[in-house]
């Protein structure tokens, strides 16, 4: 019997319920294992930021800033990547992205515990910035792998259009944006489990998981096949 492979391309459910997962398990690794620190998004940050300048605490107000910085910085890279030319030599600029999250998580994973939680934060929120930026649509539809607010919200307005107008497309909706809030729990509580029992190692499961998204994208793309008619010439 064939085992039917499932479609990984950019905007596809599966990818998302992949880059869900990582999204959950980086914000539990982080809150656990970097005291009590959310990484994935920069509201809270800024809500810091700017609580400790009108208390005139500066010093304190600075630790802000770079997981923001990093943030931006992570916008830039997903932009820049597009350029033209830079779409011709990395030939998928989501594949590249991609990528450069499992480095970034690998890196992570061999700092030794004596480095500053705001290292392991910067880096998160690099990560967190590439794949907002460059995976930021299921099907037709904008979602977040890496927040779940507006996925909550978008879910419950579907819910709301599929059962007050019988719309299918609202039904389809929800049952999507449904199982990206499941995959993002469940990753939660993979990160939470294994922080608390295998420590900071543990970020090598979410760069796992990535590796999966890389190898399944790779693979829909076609750039397996490429290489082997390449090898093969």
């Amino acid at each position: 019997m064939k085992v039917k492979i499932p479609s990984l391309s950019s905007n596809s459910i599966y990818l998302g319920v992949l880059l869900a997962i990582v999204g959950g398990f980086l914000d539990a690794y982080t809150f656990i294992s970097r005291d009590g620190v959310f990484a994935n998004a920069q509201t809270g940050n800024m809500v810091l930021l700017a609580v400790k300048a009108a208390n005139k605490d500066w010093s304190a107000s600075l630790h802000f800033i770079p997981p923001i910085m990093a943030f931006i910085m992570g916008v830039l890279v997903s932009e820049m990547v597009k350029i033209p030319h830079l779409r011709d030599v990395l030939h998928s600029y989501r594949r590249s992205i991609l990528i450069l999250e499992c480095l970034v998580l690998i890196t992570v994973g061999l700092l030794p515990k004596s480095v500053p939680n705001i290292v392991v934060t910067v880096c998160i929120a690099f990560v967190s910035s590439l794949q907002i930026s460059t995976f930021n649509k299921i099907d037709k539809w904008a979602y977040n792998s890496t927040m779940t607010t507006g996925n909550l919200r978008t879910a419950t307005q579907a819910a709301y259009l599929a059962i007050k107008e019988h719309n299918p497309e609202a039904r389809k909706q929800f049952k999507e944006f449904f199982v990206i809030i499941l995959s993002f729990i469940f990753g939660a509580l993979a990160g939470t489990f294994s922080t608390t029992y295998i420590g900071n190692s543990s970020i090598y499961i979410a760069g796992g998981v990535l590796v999966v998204a890389v190898i399944l994208y790779h693979r829909d793309k076609g750039y397996l096949s490429e290489t082997i008619k390449a090898k093969l010439r």
